[in-house]
């Protein structure tokens, strides 16, 4: 049976001519396969609404679900990541033009052992030339030298749960507009917002469609770096790779371990719905 060809933006990575795209915080969403594929390749278990336009995926233990579900408005939360954890519950949202090379660092740290010794967050911002500030009370900040990207820590009242927030934010006339958000779960394993935040604060430049950013003038675009194959093939590599991993931590589990059963899912959100 012959099928007929459907263009999609699945081929993209093959037939567009990419740009070397820095800053990257500033160099909007980029492929979501780059984290959905990469999950999928390290046993997590796609649990979406075939009807529905969302991406629900969780971990083989349950403990951890990550969602896609685009919003019509494209400076809300796009992204979700919770913890199920009976040890540590948290949760956490990114906004639809967050990078996802820089998202990816985070579910990357998922997949991978917790490291032995706990990572520091703001050593990797200052040495990238982010200005850090620390009030009387311990709110705590860091502002990219552009002065766009910043990251705060802090807590509405003294003594009460600190959050982190990520937020990039343009002069726009006499306003600050959003160009992308995050937030982050103080209850989340520091480890995890220290891979977050270190990816945030590298310099390396990320592959994007010449103007396929949020905000062309923010950024600068140079016809150079991997190429369709050359980035085909490393993506390859990272779900080979993300599937080696797993296996391996399977193997050296506790025999006869199991899985805790499927946890009942929120139903998908609609428009009728209120936010």
């Amino acid at each position: 049976m012959i099928h007929p060809f459907i263009s999609t933006r699945a081929a993209e990575p093959h037939h567009t001519i990419w740009f070397e795209t820095s800053p990257r915080h500033l160099a909007g969403r980029g492929d979501p396969r780059r984290i959905t594929e990469t999950l999928r390749a390290a046993g997590w278990k796609n649990h979406s609404d075939q009807n529905y336009p969302q991406v629900v995926l969780a971990s083989p233990d349950y403990r951890h679900t990550v969602v896609l579900e685009p919003e019509p408005e494209p400076y809300k939360a796009w992204w979700r990541i919770r913890s199920d954890d009976e040890q540590r519950r948290w949760s956490t949202e990114f906004g639809a033009h967050t990078p996802v090379e820089i998202l990816a660092a985070l579910t990357d740290a998922l997949l991978a052992p917790v490291p032995e010794t706990t990572p520091e967050i703001w050593p990797p911002l200052t040495a990238a030339g982010w200005t850090y500030e620390r009030d009387a009370r311990g709110n705590e900040s860091a502002t990219h030298p552009d002065g766009i990207m910043s990251l705060r820590r802090r807590s509405i009242e003294p003594g009460e749960h600190f959050y982190w927030t990520a937020e990039a934010r343009h002069d726009y006339g006499a306003t600050r507009a959003l160009i992308w958000h995050a937030y982050l779960d103080d209850r989340m394993p520091t480890h995890l917002i220290a891979a977050f935040t270190t990816a945030l604060a590298s310099p390396e430049p990320v592959q994007r469609a010449l103007y396929d950013v949020p905000h062309a003038h923010l950024v600068t675009q140079m016809q150079r770096g991997p190429q369709g194959k050359e980035l085909a093939d490393t993506h390859e590599a990272r779900l080979k790779g993300a599937h080696a991993a797993a296996r391996k931590a399977r193997r050296s589990a506790t025999p006869g371990t199991r899985s805790a059963p499927a946890p009942a899912t929120d139903p998908p959100r609609t428009a009728a719905r209120s936010r």
